[in-house]
This record gives structure tokens, sequence and C-alpha cells, in this order.
């Protein structure tokens, strides 16, 4: 079982005591965190699609630890101009793991097949008239010969 969630602006997929990197949470160290805005959830081949996320479905994880990602270094130089600028970056990070994934939406899915049905119906009463308007005039064409 996996899921597609949205954490700190950023999606990942998920599963059960997988550990993650992601921007740095307000949570403290030990603290349980539920993420809500799950996108896509698969149980064993049944896959449940979000629009754009899934009611009731939420991820538990763990806050780990809180730590400082790699430095990235930004240079930037225009040729022959004598510019050179050297920056540094580190990112906040916040290390996670996954200790649970709850599945109890799976309402979104059957709604959306409704929904698909319903919208097949009306496509087919509207149309309908037009089949019957198309059908007249090649009735009195007919008759006419006769």
């Amino acid at each position: 079982m996996y899921a597609i969630v949205e954490i700190a602006g950023q999606q990942f997929k998920v599963s059960k005591d997988l550990k993650v990197y992601v921007h740095r949470l307000a949570n403290e160290e030990g603290s349980k965190v539920t993420f809500d805005k799950v996108l896509l959830l698969d149980d064993n081949g049944n896959v449940t699609l979000g629009a754009p996320a899934i009611e009731g479905a939420s991820v538990e994880a763990k806050v780990l630890q809180h730590l400082k990602g790699d430095k990235v270094i930004v240079f930037k130089k225009k040729r022959r101009k004598g510019y050179k600028k050297r920056n540094g970056h580190r990112q906040y990070l916040t290390q996670i793991v996954i200790e649970g994934i709850t599945a109890a939406g799976g309402t979104k899915k059957a709604a959306a097949k409704k929904a698909v049905v319903a919208e097949e119906a009306a496509t087919e009463e509207v149309e309908a008239p037009k089949a019957k308007k198309a059908a007249a005039p090649k009735a009195k064409k007919e008759a006419t010969k006769e």
C-alpha cells in the first residue's frame, strides 16, 4: 500500500515505515503529524484518485529530527565583465517516518462514477431529440416519392 501525499508544498510517494526528508515542519521532535491532503491511494492494485484530495484519507507520521541539508553553491558569472558572485544555501529539513496510511475515503471514487453515469445519461437525452428531427425529413421524402 502506498499513497501520494502533499507535505509542505511538495508531493511525496510514501509507504509504511519509509523515512522522508521534507521542508522544515513546526512540530517538535518525537511528535506525531497527520497529513490530510492525500492525492492518490493504492491498496494492492485498487487505485483511488482524489479530486484534488481524497476525503477521509490521511497519512500519520512521526518527526524524527530537524536538520540542515547539504550546502548548495550558487555561482554567477558574466564573462568579460568582471562580474562574479558566489553564494551558498543550506535548506532546513525535517526527517519523518511514515507510521501508517488510513484509507477511509472510497466515497470520492464512487461519487465520481455516479457523476460520469449521470453525465452520459444527460448527453443521451440531448442527442435523442436531434435523432428524431433528422429522421422526420427522411420520412417526408419517402412519403412524397410514393
